[in-house]
């Protein structure tokens, strides 16, 4: 197969159709159109379902559609790596992490790093589902969980420890309660159930010190750990969080200091492949830095 009618190929499935495709390649429409339709003659097969609308891959081009689209993305792992054979770390880095540890813990850090490493484009997603690294959704990964994929490099980040909080304008006018048990008698933010939370243990408050007999209801549920935060610091409930949610400037108010949740390991993680790129070694090492200083 030819590998320019693959390029071609590979931009018409990407874009779904060949006026967009040509866009994209810098190519009239009809020169694309040729390109695809002289690979489906030499395969024998037709690749694309043709309509007014668009173009949807038929079963057989599904299947050349993925394999190719591997072999861009191994390509471009490839390119990535050689152009950081210069001495500085270069190149882009996509980063992904939950919603909570990216906004309040990750992103107020990113500073210090892009003015030490500018020449690192970087990226920030942020999502409690966990994007694909080996298929390039994302380069590294900060997990609040061991990864269970074998060809992932894991280095094990921080714990991450969960404690009660409230804003002491609740407290003032609600009380403070002086055991777990007290807690049947107040309002609990939790996760909720309308999305995969990004960790399993997220809601352990609901049942500490709860009697069997009478299980809490929650005043809100909220499916954003950064929501929770923000609507425990307007005084509706209490909650847990973690602690590096909470600074030291922030007004809320750790109660029952005794009771704290399920220990949580942040790992980094990044595909095997990237074992030797320099911008994932800085990173991983500012990370591991940033942990050592504290300030949880």
């Amino acid at each position: 197969m030819d590998w320019d009618k693959l390029r071609i190929f590979h931009a018409v499935a990407e874009a779904g159709s060949f006026t967009h495709a040509g866009d994209t390649l810098h190519l009239s429409q009809s020169a694309v159109s040729r390109q695809v339709s002289a690979l489906e003659e030499s395969l024998r097969i037709p690749l694309f379902h043709r309509h007014a609308r668009g173009l949807i891959l038929t079963e057989q081009g599904e299947v050349l559609y993925r394999t190719v689209k591997d072999v861009f993305h191994k390509l471009s792992m490839t390119e990535a790596l050689i152009s950081e054979s210069r001495e500085r770390p270069s190149g882009p880095l996509k980063i992904t992490t939950t919603v909570a540890f990216g906004t309040t813990w990750l992103t107020p850090r990113l500073k210090e790093f892009v003015e030490l490493f500018p020449e690192v484009d970087v990226s920030l997603i942020l999502s409690d589902g966990s994007l694909d690294l080996s298929m390039r959704e994302a380069d590294v990964a900060i997990r609040m969980a061991k990864p269970k994929q074998p060809d992932l490099v894991q280095r094990l980040l921080l714990t991450v420890q969960s404690h009660v909080y409230a804003a002491p304008e609740y407290l003032s006018e609600h009380g403070t309660p002086n055991a777990a048990e007290d807690l049947d008698q107040h309002p609990i933010i939790l996760y909720g159930q309308d999305a995969a939370p990004p960790v399993a243990s997220i809601n352990w408050l609901i049942k500490a010190g709860a009697d069997p007999e009478h299980q809490r209801k929650p005043v809100l549920r909220l499916n954003n750990l950064y929501g929770i935060y923000r609507a425990v610091r307007s005084g509706l409930g209490i909650a847990a969080l973690p602690d590096y949610m909470v600074p030291e400037t922030s007004n809320l108010i750790r109660i029952l200091p005794e009771l704290a949740g399920p220990s949580i390991e942040a790992y980094f993680v990044y595909p095997e492949e990237l074992r030797q790129s320099k911008r994932v070694s800085v990173f991983r090492d500012f990370l591991l830095r940033k942990v050592a200083e504290g300030n949880f």
